[in-house]
């Protein structure tokens, strides 16, 4: 079976190979005090930032998933205010989350065929922590490089948290123009499942310092003092630490995966355009449509007849989310799909669609 589903998608090839030498190495077996670890763990955050363009003066964190990144945000970096805007189901979840620890949380939605208009944006303190969902899974929207910089030029006092779930290391995000940036690595990284990725800018650090919360084995406080040693604040996943390293030595820079990646949408794109109408993007406005997950629409019926062709050919398409669920199916455009099974889906939806 070939594995188009958004998450957990297919893992790097490599995998198997990397599980084996992470066990015969003895990694799955270090202690995370240990020196073998700290060097795993220093390793792989300067690859992080080598191979993302992450700067060189933000902190890299590892937790166990991007929803731990919600309770670490929400207990340890908000003061008093928090603003979620959201037009889909992910950050909308990350508003409630945050709501169940901070009464103060505020959530704005907005269509998701408009882009986020920082220039109407009505915030009631000078201060706190704006929250977007760069690429909403649920329904392959994605707000732009240039609307984050906008944001940031308009609110240049407030702390910026970006939801990158399903676009880190396989969009070229501008990470100095946002504070707090969160991933799972079961999506574009290539990895199994278990392992979260949080990025910090000092502004944000000072934030959590500031605020002093250290009341969790989460709390952001102790996070900083132990990665100042490469060390996590509690056992951490060793294997998916190597494993994301092994994967990230491996890859080329950012620029050339998302080159890659926006190359096979457009390819993607050109089917479903000349699809005749009997299915088409449930995101109309290309201005907001996302290059990594990819949303087709269609009658309930005809989705159902699609995906049930698609899996007798050996072919597993994402189900729909949400309201949506039904009448649309989800295609992952991640790095770990080979440049053949891509090949093998665009000749099935030439066909079917």
């Amino acid at each position: 079976m070939i594995s188009f589903y958004p998450g957990p998608s297919r893992v790097d090839e490599h995998i198997p190979a990397y599980v084996q030498e992470a066990y015969d190495r003895g990694i799955l077996s270090i202690n995370h005090r240990s020196d073998a670890f700290m060097k795993i763990c220093a390793k792989t955050t300067g690859l992080l930032k080598e191979r993302l363009n992450i700067p060189d003066n933000y902190t890299i964190f590892f937790t166990s998933s991007a929803t731990e990144c919600w309770e670490i945000i929400a207990q340890s970096v908000i003061e008093t205010n928090s603003y979620h805007f959201y037009s889909g189901a992910f950050g909308e979840k990350w508003f409630e989350y945050t709501q169940k620890i901070n009464p103060y949380a505020i959530g704005y939605q907005f269509d998701q065929e408009l882009e986020l208009k920082t220039g109407e944006l009505d915030l009631s303190s000078e201060t706190g922590l704006i929250c977007i969902t760069q690429n909403e899974t649920s329904n392959g929207t994605q707000i732009t490089n240039n609307r984050i910089l906008k944001l940031r030029k308009k609110y240049p006092n407030h702390l910026i948290a970006v939801d990158a779930t399903s676009s880190m290391a396989g969009v070229s995000l501008h990470f100095e123009n946002a504070d707090i940036w969160y991933a799972s690595v079961q999506k574009c990284f290539g990895l199994p499942a278990g392992l979260g990725i949080m990025v910090c800018s000092p502004n944000a650090l000072k934030k959590a310092n500031d605020l002093g919360e250290s009341n969790h084995y989460n709390s952001l406080t102790f996070m900083i003092e132990k990665m100042k040693d490469y060390q996590t604040s509690y056992t951490p996943n060793v294997m998916g630490i190597y494993l994301l390293m092994k994967v990230l030595d491996q890859r080329g820079p950012i620029q050339k995966v998302d080159k890659k990646l926006k190359k096979r949408f457009e390819a993607y794109s050109e089917i479903i355009n000349s699809s005749k109408g009997h299915c088409k993007w449930l995101i109309e406005n290309e201005n907001v449509r996302s290059n990594t997950v990819l949303v087709v629409k269609g009658t309930p019926e005809r989705i159902q007849k699609i995906k049930e062709k698609a899996l007798q050919e050996g072919i597993v398409l994402g189900n729909g989310y949400g309201e949506n669920k039904i009448d649309t199916f989800r295609i992952a455009n991640f790095p770990a799909i080979k440049k053949d099974e891509v090949k093998v889906l665009k000749k099935f939806l030439k066909k079917h669609l």
